[in-house]
């Protein structure tokens, strides 16, 4: 990490924090905290990784960090606001517009185009269909598609898919790309080809949650968080 990439990014505004999140499961009589008082902060701008071994609360924390879940106690702030008990339609309304997923499985409509599933989101956001498709062909000539938009999903590569999948996160100009282990499914060229877009996107100063398994591809990211039985246990702010 550059001192002048340090500098830009703790001049910007904190983004996401976590307080003392705590998540509960409870099966039969047993109680079980898949987190354990974690707390740690996303500023504007951060290129961060989280990652973990099998069983350390790293899923569960993936979906209190992106808003597909509540906590059992603590707090989730987003840009200062406590969001820690929004019903599913108003943490929906709120993904829609501040996060953007990325995910191993790319997660794409397989009979339709690159086009139309990249303006998907755009559909719960009113957006006119014009509009929409101006912003998709934008969204996959800026991730190397431009000569894609019509394909579909069997049409592409593995790569490809992801790379589609990434522009799709990013249509909505998203506060924070998250994404869960979007190398996983691709060989190992294409998958520092998506590595590299990630890191584009970081320079040009979009904040990105990397969750992985691979500790090596945890070591690109700017800053390295690590969780171990519900607890955050290195660099939390």
């Amino acid at each position: 990490m550059t001192p002048s990439l340090s500098k830009k990014t703790n001049s910007k505004h904190r983004v996401l924090e976590l307080v003392n999140i705590v998540k509960t499961y409870i099966s039969g009589n047993t109680t079980f905290n898949a987190l354990d008082g974690v707390s740690l902060c996303i500023n504007q701008g951060e290129f961060i990784s989280i990652t973990g071994p099998s069983g350390s609360g790293k899923s569960t924390l993936m979906h209190i960090v992106g808003l597909l879940d509540n906590p059992t106690s603590g707090q989730v702030l987003l840009e200062g606001q406590d969001i820690s008990h929004l019903d599913e339609e108003e943490l929906a309304k709120t993904r829609n517009v501040t996060l953007g997923f990325v995910f191993q499985q790319f997660n794409l409509l397989a009979k339709t185009s690159a086009i139309e599933n990249v303006s998907l989101p755009l559909l719960y956001s009113d957006v006119p269909k014009s509009q929409r498709l101006s912003k998709s062909i934008k969204m996959l000539t800026k991730v190397g598609l431009s000569d894609k938009l019509k394909n579909t999903p069997a049409q592409l590569s593995g790569g490809q898919q992801q790379r589609v999948a990434i522009a799709r996160a990013l249509i909505n100009d998203p506060k924070i790309i998250l994404a869960d282990e979007p190398t996983g499914n691709l060989d190992s060229k294409s998958g520092k080809e998506i590595m590299s877009l990630f890191h584009q996107l970081h320079h040009e100063g979009r904040t990105i949650i990397l969750v992985t398994h691979d500790l090596e591809l945890a070591k690109q990211a700017e800053r390295l968080i690590i969780i171990k039985d519900g607890k955050v246990t290195s660099n939390q702010c």
